[in-house]
């Protein structure tokens, strides 16, 4: 069973940097031909400062930042080797861009069963902001632990 004392913790702010090339590497990888994810001049003549970030490289920045699938689930007691991806989204308020230095604050929301305790769920909740504060986006992540 995992450790509920989790729910509410949050771990220390991470800072995300977005590395035109890594940004550029993302939107190849993911088939985007939109130029305004790694084209300077075409972002710019779009009305952006820079090559536009798109909310799942996000994601991916502090997956890796967080150096774990999820916040605290070594310490909760969870095995890596049952834990599955089962949902996520994303509600934007900013744009995020190549060469932002962001913040990510993780926070674990809640932790539950469904039946009889074969699966547990934990629902995390990522809030991305500027340098100086502004929110970006907010990212919400529910894992399950299969306990068969």
């Amino acid at each position: 069973m995992l450790d509920r004392s989790y729910v509410g913790r949050a771990l220390a702010p991470l800072a995300l940097d977005v590395e035109l090339g890594r940004l550029r590497l993302f939107a190849k990888a993911i088939g985007e031909r939109n130029p305004v994810y790694f084209d300077t001049e075409a972002a710019k003549r779009a009305g952006h400062k820079a090559p536009v970030c798109p909310p799942t490289f996000l994601f991916c920045l502090n997956m890796e930042a967080m150096k774990a699938p999820s916040p605290f689930f070594d310490e909760m007691g969870g095995d890596l080797g049952r834990l599955l991806h089962a949902e996520q989204s994303f509600a934007l308020q900013s744009m995020a861009y190549a060469g932002d230095r962001l913040r990510a604050e993780n926070s674990v929301q809640d932790v539950f069963e469904k039946k009889q305790g074969a699966l547990e769920f934990i629902k995390s909740k990522t809030d991305i902001f500027t340098s100086d504060g502004a929110p970006v986006a907010e990212i919400t992540m529910l894992t399950v632990l299969r306990n068969l």
